[in-house]
């Protein structure tokens, strides 16, 4: 991956921060696009570009596209790794409030599409991948957070459907759909942690905690050269909890 250039949203800290930083070994420049901490986590890479950014708001999303092209003269690579989980809570489908509801949406399912909108027309003129983070739970139908499971199997709907409309330009669409792991976001809310650490832990085929470096080996095959004839596809990541 030498000398491509990867933005990954999302990517101050966490899984993200773990992408970006295998992507970075990998050989990527790497973009680190996010709310907050975006310039400092950059500054961790190698000629790294840190771009505050809503990836959910159009004008953004704009802003930030094309100041990547403008600074690094391409896009190549795009991690859709932003996205609200943690912060959520857990509760009957019917005691979430519809401005909840829109929200969950606009942050993990029109972001993705806000960010592949903006970037595909760059990557025709050269190829690209794309990665779309997404979530075990849609796949196991997990009670309780119905927004949050609804939106991470729009992402994979939105992957497969993407792939198709986009190979004819040498544009790759894949998933990647991570268990419950433990990184700093989930870890700074113990509630969340309490409620599913153990049972999530329990339920896998590999019993011990996932963390953000387990979902890095995926991500930078997806978009790196050995999967150039990979596309529309979801690799879960859960130790084994689900099988396909």
């Amino acid at each position: 991956m030498q000398g491509k250039v990867a933005i990954v949203t999302g990517g101050s800290q966490g899984i993200g921060r773990a992408i970006a930083e295998g992507l970075a070994r990998a050989g990527a420049r790497i973009v680190v696009a996010d709310l907050q901490g975006a310039e400092d986590a950059a500054a961790a890479f190698p000629d790294g570009v840190g771009i505050g950014a809503d990836v959910a708001n159009e004008d953004d999303v704009r802003r930030l596209v094309a100041e990547v092209v403008d600074r690094c003269g391409a896009v190549d690579v795009l991690v859709n790794n932003a996205g609200l989980y943690a912060s959520l809570e857990m509760r009957p489908f019917d005691q979430i409030p519809l401005e909840e509801w829109r929200k969950v949406m606009d942050v993990n399912v029109a972001s993705m599409f806000l960010m592949c909108r903006e970037v595909v027309p760059r990557m025709r003129e050269r190829g690209g991948k794309i990665v779309n983070i997404s979530s075990g739970t849609p796949f196991r139908g997990v009670p309780f957070l119905l927004h949050y499971v609804t939106s991470k199997g729009a992402i994979v709907a939105l992957t497969r459907a993407l792939a198709k409309e986009v190979g004819k330009d040498g544009i790759l669409v894949n998933c990647v759909a991570p268990g419950f792991t433990m990184s700093a976001g989930v870890e700074a809310h113990p509630d969340v942690v309490e409620k599913l650490r153990d049972v999530s832990v329990s339920a896998r085929t590999l019993q011990r905690d996932q963390v953000p470096e387990d979902v890095v080996g995926a991500v930078v095959f997806l978009c790196g050269p050995q999967s150039d004839f990979v596309t529309g596809q979801t690799i879960v990541i859960d130790g084994g909890q689900y099988f396909h």
